[in-house]
């Protein structure tokens, strides 16, 4: 398995703590990129500019990903375009909220 692969499934295990789904499904995970063999870049955004879980989320993100063996440090890149939309969401996250 790839270690972007990896780094996505590990991503599975942070939750947005409102909505109790984890990142990758809700599709707030636009990216993730290998700067060096041991440094990983993970672009992603939040259902709204003004959650208030800001720092919550995206320091989850960073520590779950921290704490894999093969990765040294990860930077996370938060952005805000494209926006999110619930589009973004995976078949299972959709289940989860009843849609």
């Amino acid at each position: 398995m790839a270690i972007t692969d990896k780094i996505r499934e590990e991503l599975k295990h942070v939750l947005d703590p409102e909505l109790n789904i984890n990142v990758v499904d809700l599709g707030l995970i636009y990216g993730i990129h290998m700067a060096s063999e041991r440094d990983a870049e993970i672009t992603m955004t939040l259902t709204t500019p003004g959650c208030p879980l800001h720092d919550s989320i995206t320091s989850g993100v960073k520590h779950r990903i921290e704490t894999m063996e093969e990765i040294d440090t990860a930077v996370i890149h938060l952005v805000w375009e494209p926006a999110w939309s619930p589009e973004n969401m995976s078949e299972e996250a959709l289940k989860q909220l009843g849609r």
